[in-house]
């Protein structure tokens, strides 16, 4: 049983901010900061005497792996979520969070516009 400290301290620990609840290899909740204050803190709960159990998200919303960049910033859009585990034929691969979407977002639109500078540049050498 896992204390509402520990997970804060692992947290803290790896510099993430969000953890799987796993049991027996299936993801059976999911535990945010953002949860810790509101659910723990701001209820007044004591961090040493809180179970994980107690405080983490149950209803998990979860990307499989074959879903697109469109398909997991929907999910997150709709229900108003800032991490999304990815699963693979029922097994966790990975958590993406916004802003990791957010970093492929500038990524490709700065390739894209490379591209358009050198087509352009391209043009503009081969009318000159």
């Amino acid at each position: 049983r896992d204390t509402a400290l520990s997970a804060m301290q692992l947290m803290a620990d790896k510099n993430i901010g969000l953890l799987v609840v796993m049991e027996h290899r299936t993801i059976v909740g999911v535990l945010s900061e953002r949860d810790c204050v509101r659910r723990l803190v701001l209820a007044g709960k004591s961090p040493e005497a809180t179970s994980v159990a107690d405080i983490m998200v149950r209803n998990v919303v979860k990307a499989d792996i074959a879903n697109s960049f469109v398909d997991c910033l929907k999910l997150m859009h709709e229900h108003q979520i800032r991490h999304l585990p990815v699963i693979e034929n029922d097994d966790l691969v990975g958590v993406i969070s916004v802003r990791d979407l957010l970093s492929e977002a500038v990524a490709h639109h700065a390739r894209v516009i490379s591209e358009l500078e050198r087509e352009r540049l391209t043009m503009l050498t081969s009318t000159a």
